[in-house]
């Protein structure tokens, strides 16, 4: 039964009563006093079940909430952690990785200057040989030209003649030169 109903059976019950027969009583004195009290007992009577009702809903969705928020917060709390230790790994894994470059570096360094002092040495061997046949060279082509002019000159001192003298000098030379006597 709904609350109009019940007021309006209890309405009839007085109006009975009271012999007049059915009616509204329209006086505000008389009437507002008990029909004060007959709709603080109705809405106490009906609303505490509605109230209760109401109340235990909301806090049932309040500690759902909750339970879900803190879940949220646990999970949010575990993916930090596990984003943490990634992030210390990755700082981990990239000290390693400027270790691995820097030895490496030093590495190709030292490999570089070996192979340019080797190079160095080899240019300097090829430069020596070479300037030593330049200069074997030079000095062959001198004797040849040397040679050249000495013949040049035995012939046109050949041609105008040997002075008699000037033959047994040669000779006597020639001799001494040749060890004898």
């Amino acid at each position: 039964m709904d609350i109009i109903g019940t007021v309006l059976l209890f309405a009839t019950e007085a109006a009975e009563h009271d012999e007049g027969g059915f009616g509204l009583n329209f006086d505000i004195l008389e009437t507002n006093l008990i029909n004060l009290a007959l709709l603080i007992g109705i809405l106490f009577y009906f609303g505490r079940k509605v109230l209760s009702n109401t109340l235990s809903e909301r806090r049932s969705n309040i500690e759902t909430t909750i339970q879900e928020a803190e879940a949220r917060a646990k999970e949010a709390a575990v993916a930090l952690s596990e984003a943490q230790e990634k992030l210390t790994q990755a700082q981990a894994e990239a000290k390693r990785i400027i270790a691995a470059a820097q030895e490496s570096g030093r590495a190709a360094k030292e490999a570089i200057l070996a192979q340019a002092t080797t190079d160095v040495e080899r240019l300097r061997e090829t430069a020596v040989r070479d300037l030593n046949t330049e200069r074997e060279r030079a000095i062959a082509q001198l004797r040849q030209q040397v040679v050249a002019m000495s013949l040049e000159k035995v012939e046109s001192e050949l041609s105008t003649g040997i002075s008699e003298e000037n033959q047994q000098t040669l000779i006597d030379r020639s001799l001494a030169l040749l060890g004898g006597k």
